[in-house]
């Protein structure tokens, strides 16, 4: 994955509570199992409209051309929530968003975020609001994983980030590779449990 360290981007506003995985993406949008090719039915029920089901919305902040190259999500509570089906995060990812800014995040999908590049950022709702309005405005936001601040307008504000899922975003890691960062101690373990249980262990 690549890493993120600093993001200082446009901002998408969605200040919608409960947004569940399905409105993230809609089970019939669902045709591969693939992290690619999920971008273009992302929030496809909000997105578009009109018989052939691809006609794009205008009223949709997505369709707005002023965040077109949106890289931050700022919306509501309980982001997420719903079925655990990681594709959400893989259309987002895939669509261009790093981050996604919310007052609280549904925990599988707030883990799912992670182990795939794409940082959640938790804010009080009164921050959310205030960075929703600045975003509408054309302000951009900065996140700095190193700082654990989201700053805009010469406004800045502290998240919370525990040590591994920071370390796993900063250095692009997936679990596999976080597990791999341990391959010292794994080896020394292996030896010593070796010599005490030899039996445990087929012979070359």
């Amino acid at each position: 994955m690549t890493p993120l360290v600093r993001v200082d981007a446009i901002a998408a506003p969605l200040m919608r509570d409960n947004i569940d995985t399905d409105a993230i993406i809609p089970s019939r949008e669902m045709k591969s199992v693939s992290k690619t090719g999920l971008s273009g039915g992302l929030f496809a029920g909000w997105r578009y409209r009109g018989s052939s089901g691809r006609e794009p919305d205008p009223a949709f902040v997505l369709n707005d051309p002023r965040f077109a190259e949106a890289e931050i999500l700022v919306t509501g509570a309980n982001f997420g929530c719903g079925s655990s089906r990681e594709h959400a995060v893989w259309a987002l990812a895939e669509y261009g968003f790093r981050v996604v800014i919310a007052s609280s995040f549904s925990p599988i999908f707030q883990g799912n975020c992670v182990r795939n590049g794409v940082a959640p950022v938790v804010l009080p709702d009164d921050v959310c609001d205030i960075l929703a309005g600045l975003a509408t405005e054309g302000a951009r936001i900065a996140v700095d994983l190193e700082t654990m601040t989201v700053s805009a307008a010469g406004q800045r504000w502290s998240f919370a980030l525990e040590d591994e899922p920071r370390l796993m975003l900063m250095e692009g890691l997936d679990a596999i590779e976080l597990t791999r960062k341990g391959q010292a101690r794994i080896t020394a373990f292996r030896a010593a449990d070796a010599q005490a249980r030899p039996w445990v262990y087929l012979e070359n």
